[in-house]
This record gives C-alpha cells, sequence and structure tokens, in this order.
C-alpha cells in the first residue's frame, strides 16, 4: 500500500510585498521575497458526510519566531514557539509565548496586533503555498509481533488513525517518532506528535481555525488517547500552554513500514 513519507514532505508558502502586501510577519523584513519551508508533521482530511466535500490541512513543524535576514539578533523578542497550519485556501499561524493572552504587534503597524492563533486566507497574505506530501510504497503491519521487528529494526513508520461523527469522518496520517517496544511480549505503544485534532462541532468553513496541537498513543487497533495542547493555569492571574487535557476516542488505526 501506498503512505506519506514525511521524511520527505514539505509545506512552502511564499511571500512577496511586490506581489501582496504579507499579513503575518510581525517585524519590517529586509527582503521583499520570501520562500518559508518547514516539514510537515501531520495531514488531517475531513470529509463532509452530507456533500461529500473533502478537506485537506497539513500541520507544519515546530520552528521560533525570528526576524528573516537579520545580520545578528536574529531571535524576535517576545519569542514564541510557532507552529502553521495549511489547507491549500487557508491558514492559522499559532503562536506560544511565555503565558496565555500575549501578543505582538503585526507589521506594518497599521495591521494591529498579532493574536495568538490568526486565521486567514491565503490569497490574502501570501503569493502562493505549495503542499508537498511525498508518497511512498508500504507495507501495512497487521500484527503486534510486525509492528515490533520493524521498530527494533529502525523502519520507518507511519500511521492512520480514523474516527468519524454524524457530520464528519476524520482521517490524521502522521509519522511515529517514537514507539515503545517488547519482543518477549509482542507489545507496542505509540507515544507521538504533535498530531492536530478538528473542533467537529464547527461549521466546513471554519474548521481551519478549530485545531488543536495533541500527541498520540495507541496499542490496539480501534482506539487512541489524545493528550492535547490547552491554557493550564499556574496561578490565578497566570496560564501557559500545556498538553495537559486527555481524551480518548474510538479510532480505527493502521501502521504502515515504508
Amino acid at each position: 500500500m501506498e503512505a506519506i513519507d514525511f521524511s520527505s514532505s514539505y509545506l512552502t508558502w511564499r511571500s512577496d510585498s511586490n506581489a501582496i502586501q504579507p499579513k503575518t510577519q510581525s517585524s519590517k523584513p529586509r527582503y521583499t521575497l520570501n520562500n518559508a519551508r518547514i516539514p510537515i508533521d501531520c495531514r488531517c482530511e475531513i470529509v463532509e458526510k452530507a456533500t461529500g466535500k473533502t478537506r485537506e490541512f497539513v500541520l507544519g513543524g515546530n520552528c521560533k519566531t525570528e526576524r528573516v535576514g537579520a545580520e545578528q539578533d536574529i531571535w524576535s523578542f517576545p519569542n514564541a514557539d510557532f507552529v502553521p497550519v495549511f489547507s491549500m485556501n487557508q491558514f492559522m499561524m499559532i503562536k506560544t509565548f511565555d503565558r496565555v493572552g500575549k501578543s505582538v504587534p503585526l507589521y506594518p503597524p497599521s495591521l494591529g496586533q498579532q493574536p495568538e492563533r490568526q486565521v486567514g486566507r491565503v490569497e490574502e497574505s501570501f503569493a502562493s503555498v505549495r503542499i508537498d506530501l511525498a508518497r511512498r510504497e508500504g507495507t501495512l503491519l497487521e500484527e503486534a509481533e510486525e509492528v515490533v521487528k520493524a521498530a527494533l529494526a529502525n523502519r520507518q513508520l507511519v500511521a492512520r488513525s480514523e474516527y468519524e461523527n454524524e457530520r464528519y469522518s476524520v482521517v490524521l496520517d502522521y509519522p511515529i517518532k517514537t514507539i515503545n517496544a517488547n519482543e518477549r511480549d509482542n507489545f507496542f505503544q505509540t507515544d507521538t506528535g504533535p498530531v492536530m485534532l478538528p473542533d467537529l462541532t464547527r461549521g466546513p468553513v471554519d474548521l481551519i481555525g478549530g485545531f488543536e496541537l495533541a500527541f498520540s498513543a495507541f496499542s490496539a487497533p480501534d482506539w487512541t488517547e489524545f493528550i492535547i495542547r490547552t491554557p493550564t493555569p499556574l496561578t490565578d492571574e497566570i496560564s501557559v500552554y500545556h498538553y495537559s487535557r486527555p481524551l480518548r476516542l474510538d479510532t480505527q488505526n493502521q501502521i504502515v513500514q515504508l
């Protein structure tokens, strides 16, 4: 069967102020052109059952906020973890600062403050977007013993987790970065991420803004436990984003060796 080779899959967005003024920058760029290439950590396909329409989203890898082209003082302050979510026509930029509720000014300042979760349309902010999902032939591992052997042989593994509600069906594809393997008892347990979990209470057009980051764990074909990133109180006044909300879903899981 065919599966996604995440080691060769990338998301690239092109900022070209000669063509369109970017609306996600928080500092004045040195150059008018930049192509930001970032590895893909997860693919999410959502099908609306009533219409059969399919929407595809990807989660980019984590990086830090920066001043592109700076000769020194590259890291912006206050600095943030930065994770993008894209479809071909929508985006969400997720920034995580040292506490919940912090924001920074956009550039130019007339655009106002950049929220922690900035949602927009690709055509209004970027010259173009590429989602390049590399695919390779793989072998479906149907028995725990096969998964254990593949893990201990350092084979490249990817997972697919599927679930649904009355309105939508969801497919998550993601690389298995961390896995526990026990060849004595033929047991395995994944512990990997981040992946992206949609908010299935939202309408189709608003799905982009409802994704949460999570880590995934399963050791069976019919369930997955997630731990979701969410605002977590430290004091009465201060909260931080932390993976602190567990969620167990009935899923159909597959593991493929590339």
